[in-house]
């Protein structure tokens, strides 16, 4: 059973990736619609936000997380 600290690691760490996954999906769809100015602008965000997403799961193989309990 967690504790009422590591429950609220947990809500703000799935809150932390639903906002980058959030993010991610509105970048994809606005790609499709971008001018090429803005699209350079648009995938290097998409490439920002890919990196995060592979850093937080480095970090949770690293710390031995449940990924999936977390939302990766």
């Amino acid at each position: 059973m967690l504790s009422m600290g590591e429950q609220r690691y947990i809500e703000f760490i799935q809150d932390v990736l639903i906002s980058i996954h959030e993010n991610l999906h509105e970048l994809t769809e606005r790609k499709n619609f971008a001018d090429p100015e803005e699209l350079t602008h648009i995938e290097a965000k998409i490439i920002a936000y890919q990196e995060m997403l592979a850093i937080i799961r480095m970090s949770a193989d690293q710390f031995n997380l449940p990924k999936g309990d977390i939302g990766l």
